[in-house]
């Protein structure tokens, strides 16, 4: 279990079987940094082209097809003063008179984001909101692992290799799990969010670059369809489709599969989702739309499924 320190010169648009930047071990932790999803750094300099630049990819050895890449956030924090945002809803989410009739005017809004407060400030444009506080609650955007068949998918969006799902509850502290496709899983992070509201139904958060502390852990023989996470209190499938139905369809679906898993007849688990289940709203905005399927790990122990220790 080795601890690297790795400062990216290179970054990628797109999520694939690219030229590993570093090869670590399961077990591992990294701490790097990610720039914003214009390319700027800590020093809001533009180190590279726009579009959710990828620090990576990490080869993983030992990683094959078939098994499952486990990434815990250890540390996720914004590294400089500067954060941009979108102001305008996207009209994919706005009824189409509204959009036609009712639109304000679009352009860009720009935060100062203080991590000792631990807030964000809003500097402009100028509102009614005035200088509009909000707490920190850093998140990222995009990841995700090299998708299958050879592809490579843009940032833009996302699939079952991850990507950009946009889900604020990717945050400090969360456990995500990938299914590989590629031997070495090739992990890519990026698109730091400041601060986010469900469905990041302007385009963007707060984006802004970040230092990010990371471990990886490798589950052998362990098959899985579609991004699962699990935080203090929930256990949670990720969906990432289009239309919005066919998003929570993949995240219903593997949430069961995981239910199955934990040895819960499937009677069962259908009749505990149809009470107890929780959904989120990734994103609404990318060609991709993003659905999470939750329940309270709580639940889970009451009936013993996990051992009470866990929480």
């Amino acid at each position: 279990m080795a601890i690297h320190h790795f400062q990216p010169t290179v970054y990628h648009t797109a999520i694939g079987a690219h030229e590993p930047v570093l090869h670590i071990d399961s077990g591992d932790t990294v701490f790097t940094t990610t720039v914003d999803n214009a390319g700027y750094d800590a020093t809001d300099t533009q180190v590279t082209p726009g579009g959710n630049p990828q620090t990576g990819p990490f080869y993983i050895e030992s990683a094959e097809p078939g098994d499952t890449l486990a990434v815990h956030f250890d540390r996720i924090v914004p590294n400089r003063k500067i954060g941009r945002a979108a102001t305008v809803v996207a009209p994919n989410v706005l009824d189409p008179h509204y959009v036609a009739s009712e639109m304000p005017q679009g352009g860009g809004a720009e935060w100062h984001v203080d991590v000792e407060a631990w807030t964000a400030t809003l500097v402009s444009p100028e509102t009614q909101l005035g200088k509009l506080t909000l707490p920190l609650e850093p998140m990222v955007g995009c990841f995700g692992v090299a998708p299958p068949r050879g592809q490579a998918i843009s940032t833009a969006t996302s699939a079952t290799h991850g990507g950009n799902m946009d889900y604020r509850g990717f945050q400090e502290g969360v456990t995500v799990y990938f299914p590989i496709f590629v031997p070495g899983a090739l992990f890519h992070l990026g698109d730091g969010h400041a601060v986010q509201g469900d469905g990041e139904i302007v385009g963007t958060g707060i984006e802004i670059s970040f230092d990010v502390q990371f471990t990886v852990e490798v589950r052998k023989g362990k098959s899985i369809n579609w991004p699962r996470a699990e935080n203090s209190d929930y256990i949670l499938a990720a969906g990432n489709a289009r239309p919005l139905h066919q998003a929570v369809q993949h995240a219903t679906t593997e949430l069961l599969k995981w239910l199955d898993e934990l040895g819960l007849e499937k009677r069962a688990a259908h009749i505990l989702l149809g009470q107890a289940v929780e959904y989120d709203m990734g994103n609404v905005f990318d060609p991709a739309y993003t659905m999470v399927c939750k329940i309270k790990k709580s639940i889970l122990q009451d009936i013993g499924l996990l051992p009470t220790d866990e929480h």
